[in-house]
């Protein structure tokens, strides 16, 4: 029979208490039956924290069976980073500009159905100064120095430095697809709330960066995916289309550009409310440093 293993840590355990139970979880995970490692449930650079989707994070009946049939752990962290990361199904959208959206601008249109056809895991908020300085031994970011600052998300970061980044990880950008798809959680609307119940945007930020997964997440369980930082995703700009598409954008099949003009998803703590939608579409040079840019992993 399949052995079936969730380790479950508190909500509220810092870094550190993760760290000390690595080797405990790495002890757990030598014990996962060769069964379900055949099977595919064994991730070697990820300690699983819950098997199955916790029906008070992910809120939407639809997404939570799709999570189940992959057969794959829900509630992940990367081994190397120490990121939290959730598992997003496989399924179907239609991106770009939501229907009756006054604020939607021409590069979101035409709206056209995507399939995303593999799951894929996606970090449950932007990466940190924590995280980030763990990993490369330096803070970028203008928000540094505060009490809080370990907790609030990289920003000054290029697209250029998050590939070095990922480079030394193992980890990606997620492609505009898959964020969009992600953000939406299943909503057809511009947003997945009330926007200063989900977001840190021009009119409550005080001029700031805050504490990630300090708003209320998608009903994936997925926090600032609107405001607090725009974030960064693989692609290249480029016009909509009306034809249905199957994973656009995936990573090494973009084709290039002499442009290099990447594009940001989401909106950030210094935007006005309008950027802070779904489909809201940025580009910008891919060696570019803003305050208001960061990015999360796939």
């Amino acid at each position: 029979g399949e052995l079936q293993i969730a380790m479950r840590l508190r909500r509220d355990n810092s870094l550190s208490d993760v760290l000390n139970q690595r080797k405990w979880h790495f002890q757990i995970l030598q014990h996962i039956d060769k069964e379900e490692n055949r099977s595919g449930h064994f991730l070697s650079w990820a300690f699983v924290v819950e098997q199955k989707p916790n029906e008070t994070a992910v809120t939407n009946n639809y997404f939570r069976d799709r999570i189940v049939a992959t057969g794959l752990p829900w509630r992940v962290f990367d081994i190397g980073t120490n990121i939290e990361m959730l598992l997003i199904p496989p399924g179907r959208f239609v991106m770009g500009a939501s229907p009756d959206d006054l604020e939607a601008k021409s590069d979101e249109k035409p709206a056209h159905e995507v399939l995303i056809s593999n799951p894929f895991y996606l970090g449950r908020t932007p990466v940190t100064q924590a995280q980030w300085q763990a990993r490369t031994g330096y803070n970028p970011s203008s928000f540094s120095g505060y009490s809080d600052s370990p907790s609030r998300p990289v920003e000054k970061v290029s697209w250029d430095m998050i590939q070095e980044f990922n480079t030394v990880t193992g980890l990606r950008l997620p492609t505009e697809a898959e964020w969009e798809y992600a953000c939406r959680a299943g909503s057809a609307a511009p947003r997945y709330g009330v926007l200063n119940d989900i977001a840190w945007h021009e009119r409550n930020s005080e001029g700031a960066s805050h504490a990630v997964a300090t708003k209320l997440p998608n009903a994936l369980g997925l926090y600032d995916m609107l405001g607090n930082v725009c974030e960064w995703c693989q692609d290249f700009w480029s016009t909509y289309q009306t034809a249905s598409l199957v994973n656009p954008g995936i990573p090494g099949a973009m084709g290039c550009s002499s442009a290099r003009h990447f594009l940001l998803r989401g909106g950030g703590w210094g935007d006005v409310s309008h950027n802070c939608r779904a489909s809201m579409r940025i580009n910008n040079s891919a060696n570019i440093r803003y305050r208001t840019l960061g990015f999360r992993v796939a």
